[in-house]
């Protein structure tokens, strides 16, 4: 069963960052909930030709279309009219639709305007969805396009409005209309340390299994492997999650910090909390990145230090020998703040760029971890945007700490 989702509305398409399409993502999340696969996401302006000839394309490849936004009582709300078109219906007046908007006005104490009777109409034949969290009803048309069954969802774009009809009218729909009796269940495996293309080819013969599902989503200094499984029940389902999560951690295990909603602060923290030990960190040109994640995560007992305490730029003028590139000087800020906090790990996480002036060999990124039984340091060079590279650099950082307590190389207080 296939699905695909048009997001209605010009302000979605004005370009203007503090609007945000999250009607989609919810949508979509509950139809993998039950077995029904998302193929498309269409966003289109509030023009009735043009979400015609959406909705119009949508029916030619999926069995569902829902489509929200565009059911309000104003000018430019003109999907009833795009998705009678669509499914070749005409509009029809419902004056049982009318008297629960008149009746949701009463209750608020206000005057319906005349303009609110055009949410009245919907397609002919359609079933018509009483919305007693907003004034605009919503509706199914169920269609036949070229011979085949189409059902067109139409709901409402405020965010509560859909999630309530969704959660309520919609999926009980779904289930009983395509007798739905499939089981989503879903386990998120977190790494660090493999890039994506990397695991990509590791696991990717089993990223074109059918059931379960394998993706990956790749993310600042981290990578997840999502794997979706279904069944006919979440027993069934979390069976054959197992069987592929187990030969993914037979490949790339070592990697793996976590599951589903842990971070990568705190299983570190936590693992640091497990053994007794207690963290120094030192960064420089990450614009404090790093104590900021740290700070977040209230490390409580993790031992923070910040430029002002280790200045990594003093530092390398009180050295005797002058250090031969970012990586030498990195291990000796590690060492340095890790003695000043009388911390049992030391992390010093280095940037700079390319072409700074007097810049050391190996430039880009630098990260040590250091304490009595070990020291670790490696360069990553960073081809994203440089404004991204704080946040990359420190869960780097993060990453090779982990992978260091794990090791066994901390401090045992």
């Amino acid at each position: 069963m296939h699905a695909e989702i048009v997001i209605i509305g010009d302000e979605l398409l004005s370009g203007d960052i503090k609007i945000i399409d999250t009607n989609s993502v919810y949508i979509n999340t509950v139809l993998h909930g039950i077995g029904i696969d998302v193929l498309y996401k269409t966003t289109v302006g509030d023009d009735e030709a043009r979400i015609t000839e959406v909705l119009r394309i949508a029916a030619g490849r999926v069995e569902v279309v829902i489509a929200t936004g565009g059911l309000g009582p104003t000018v430019d709300d003109v999907t009833r009219q795009a998705v009678a078109a669509a499914a070749g219906r005409g509009l029809v007046f419902r004056q049982d639709l009318l008297d629960q908007i008149m009746a949701r006005f009463e209750r608020f104490g206000v005057t319906m305007s005349e303009n609110n009777r055009q949410q009245a109409y919907v397609p002919e034949d359609a079933i018509a969805i009483e919305n007693p969290v907003g004034t605009a009803p919503a509706f199914i048309v169920e269609s036949d396009i070229d011979g085949r069954p189409v059902v067109f969802i139409s709901l409402p774009g405020v965010p509560f409005e859909m999630k309530y009809l969704m959660e309520h009218n919609i999926v009980p729909y779904l289930a009983d209309r395509f007798g739905l009796t499939t089981v989503l269940q879903t386990r998120v495996l977190r790494l660090t340390g493999l890039g994506e293309s990397q695991l990509d080819t590791r696991i990717g013969d089993l990223m074109k299994l059918g059931n379960p599902i394998v993706g990956l989503a790749a993310h600042s200094g981290q990578v997840d492997i999502r794997i979706y499984g279904r069944g006919a029940d979440a027993e069934e389902a979390q069976t054959h999650i197992a069987e592929v999560e187990a030969t993914i951690r037979e490949r790339v295990g070592e990697y793996i910090f976590g599951v589903d909603d842990e971070s990568l602060v705190g299983v570190l923290l936590a693992r640091l909390k497990a053994h007794g030990l207690t963290l120094a960190t030192v960064e420089a040109g990450t614009g404090q990145v790093l104590a900021g994640v740290l700070d977040i995560a209230e490390a409580g007992d993790i031992v923070l230090a910040s430029d002002s305490h280790i200045d990594v730029p003093v530092l390398y003028k009180q050295i005797d020998e002058a250090p031969a590139d970012l990586e030498e000087l990195a291990g000796v800020a590690a060492s340095a703040v890790r003695r000043a906090c009388g911390a049992s790990i030391g992390l010093a996480v280095l940037t700079q760029p390319d072409d700074a002036e007097d810049a050391l060999p190996g430039g880009g990124a630098v990260i040590a971890v250091v304490s009595e039984h070990g020291a670790r340091v490696r360069r990553y060079g960073y081809g994203g945007h440089r404004a991204n590279a704080p946040e990359w650099v420190a869960n780097h950082g993060l990453g090779m700490a982990w992978r260091f307590v794990v090791d066994g190389l901390g401090n045992q207080a």
